[in-house]
């Protein structure tokens, strides 16, 4: 793909298509529709949102936990996180059960997409 000077690649035609569907995401993990999450700004992920989990009963949350005090002594634990742009997958580092749901969006934003 040919880049112009000052403007940004365009997005190929499949993940325009991908990120126009209606997409029912649920956590692998616990299976809880999860919420649509809006990228912070001078992220580097693709896209203007995520689905993020935010069931605070979801295993892969709960025992995050103890999983990042073992290995590096914090208090953190992680949300399961799908990128849907790209179809990646990962964790999303939280300090607390209410970190990062301000960045929830509305879920009447989605239906006007």
């Amino acid at each position: 793909m040919e880049r112009r000077a000052g403007r940004p690649p365009s997005r190929p035609l499949y993940l325009e298509i991908l990120m126009t569907q209606p997409v029912d995401a649920r956590c692998p993990h616990c299976r809880t529709p999860m919420s649509r999450w809006a990228n912070p700004q001078l992220s580097s992920w693709s896209g203007e949102y995520q689905y993020v989990c935010f069931n605070d009963e979801c295993p892969y949350f709960v025992r995050g936990w103890a999983w990042m005090n073992e290995r590096f002594d914090v208090t953190a634990s992680y949300r399961f996180r799908l990128d849907p742009a790209t179809g990646e997958t990962g964790p999303l580092p939280v300090w607390s059960k209410e970190a990062m749901r301000e960045n929830i969006l509305p879920e009447e934003a989605a239906s006007a997409r």
